[in-house]
């Protein structure tokens, strides 16, 4: 067992201590969906809260570091120090309607040496607040499931493969391109799924309980903990060419190292189609 250090307990903390509010705030949206306002305006001000409180925390325990935040944007930090990249309510959708499938995404990114330029996320916390379930990794110390060790599913063979994907919604996404890519890859795998979160299909992945994930159109905060998690996971994570860079948001293909070539093959000679 690998133990916790100071860094994940931060973020662990902030995420719990959002979590707890979101986990309340969840339960008045059963109340909310048959009002006339209706609960988008309470989500966004819970999604709201909860960065707030993931900020004050963060702010609290690293003051010279800067964010990437979805809700207020880029706020920098001093000069040469890592940022926090978060996502306050991942699964928007899933918390409007009731569904109780949503997670709070924590990263750090380092600066690269000498430059200003990002380099490497070395810390992540992906936080399941209806599950009370931490995913996190540290670079070069595996990825964990509280205190349990997380290794990617050995399957190669596509047809025992399970895969998640996103799938694209009204103004948002290509349905063309991902119309091209589940023709190509649905009929090969045992089944796909579609729950709506992107960092916690990655942190399924990591645990095992997918064997692949696919999705494009996504955010830095949507996937920059999980990529993380999956790689410290013993897994690989690329963008549909098959390149491998810190962070995927806008294409984002992830399994084991086997199975992602066999997916990517699949993937690449659907796009090009």
């Amino acid at each position: 067992m690998a133990a916790i250090s100071g860094l994940i307990r931060v973020m662990e903390k902030a995420a719990r201590k959002a979590g707890g509010r979101l986990r309340r705030d969840f339960g008045e949206i059963e109340h909310l969906q048959a009002s006339r306002k209706g609960p988008a305006d309470f989500v966004s001000k819970a999604d709201l809260r909860a960065e707030r409180t993931i900020y004050d925390e963060l702010l609290a325990a690293r003051p010279d570091w800067g964010f990437e935040m979805e809700e207020a944007g880029t706020i920098e930090g001093a000069d040469g120090m890592p940022r926090w990249i978060v996502d306050p309510l991942d699964g928007t959708s899933n918390f409007l309607h009731g569904i109780p499938h949503f997670a709070i995404s924590i990263a750090v990114q380092e600066r690269k040496l000498g430059s200003d330029d990002w380099g490497d996320v070395t810390a992540a916390v992906v936080y399941n607040p209806v599950t009370d379930e931490t995913f996190w990794a540290e670079k070069s110390r595996g990825a964990w499931l509280h205190d349990g060790r997380l290794r990617v599913s050995s399957r190669r063979n596509p047809s025992e493969a399970l895969i998640a994907t996103g799938i694209p919604f009204a103004g948002h996404g290509d349905f063309a391109e991902w119309s091209k890519i589940f023709n190509a890859i649905g009929p090969n795998v045992a089944g796909i799924r579609r729950f709506g979160a992107a960092s916690l299909d990655l942190a399924w992945l990591a645990a095992g309980r997918y064997d692949g994930f696919w999705e494009s159109g996504l955010n830095d905060w949507d996937t920059a903990a999980g990529c993380l998690i999956v790689r410290e996971a013993g897994g690989f994570v690329s963008d549909f060419r098959g390149r491998s860079q810190q962070i995927h948001s806008k294409q984002v293909l992830a399994a084991n190292d086997q199975l992602h070539s066999k997916l990517h093959k699949m993937l690449a000679n659907a796009l090009k189609a």
